[in-house]
């Protein structure tokens, strides 16, 4: 089993805390060239009514709501779930003086202990690539939604970070950041057929972004918060250091690839 998909490592190493996501997020927010941040992008595009119950699965430490938190109407009665109680310790932790009333919850996607038809939106922020079972994760998302309820999942295209992963490659080629992609990953090319399969209408949107990396150090946490390569580097990390320090003293900037976006489906 690929470590994208391993349970065990993920809630365990990986996502016990939000230390891994916080390195690479901190790259994306200093060095993105988008017009508009990532979490306002995604926000944007909710259509959610007045006293909507709302789900998040995969929530993390709860970033889509604590940087839209002005946007966030009274009236929604939202859960924040993930399937580490690491994540929602700390989203229960940073939304806690909010002044909004979310609720916090383990949740595996593959298996949500909700009656049928019991939200009106279901949000999916970047995780359904790293659930086992998808067909039996979509099929429950389906179930708890009411008929004509939304789903919004974000995830990544098949280019993204393509000029990180060659940054890895040329500094040893038997290493990568996720330990290889399987060809079965949720993407934004593979993920319009998935979810045609449980719902009957599906748009995709793109958000127009790259990276503009001139610090060395962000970008080496960020790369150093992966899978194989974190353990592959562990006693070579001021070689792998001063091997990104030359290239962006060659170049100035690295140049990196972004291929993220969001599916709408009811």
């Amino acid at each position: 089993m690929s470590k994208i998909t391993d349970q065990g490592y993920l809630l365990n190493e990986q996502y016990k805390d939000s230390a891994n996501l916080n390195a690479r997020i901190e790259l994306h927010k200093r060095f993105s060239t988008a017009s508009r941040r990532w979490q306002n992008w995604v926000f944007d595009h909710f259509q959610i009514e007045p006293n909507s119950r709302v789900l998040e699965l995969g929530c993390g430490p709860g970033r889509l709501w604590s940087e839209n938190l002005d946007r966030v109407p009274d009236s929604w009665d939202i859960t924040l779930s993930d399937f580490s109680p690491g994540m929602v310790r700390e989203a229960e932790q940073h939304l806690s003086r909010a002044g909004r009333a979310f609720r916090f919850e383990v949740i595996d996607a593959q298996s949500i202990a909700y009656d049928d038809a019991h939200f009106d939106v279901v949000i999916a922020n970047h995780m359904l690539f790293h659930v086992p079972d998808r067909p039996r994760a979509l099929s429950e998302i389906r179930r708890v939604l009411r008929s004509g309820g939304r789903f919004y999942t974000t995830t990544v295209g098949r280019h993204h970070l393509r000029e990180m992963d060659e940054l890895i490659q040329r500094f040893d080629s038997t290493l990568a950041f996720w330990e290889g992609r399987p060809a079965d990953r949720f993407t934004l090319e593979s993920g319009l057929d998935e979810l045609k399969a449980f719902f009957a209408n599906v748009v995709r949107h793109r958000h127009a972004d790259a990276l503009v990396v001139t610090e060395a150090q962000p970008l080496i946490d960020y790369i150093s918060s992966g899978v194989r390569f974190a353990d592959a580097v562990r006693d070579r990390r001021a070689e792998f250091a001063r091997f990104v320090e030359q290239k962006l003293a060659a170049r100035g900037s690295i140049y990196i690839t972004k291929d993220s976006g969001l599916f709408e489906a009811w």
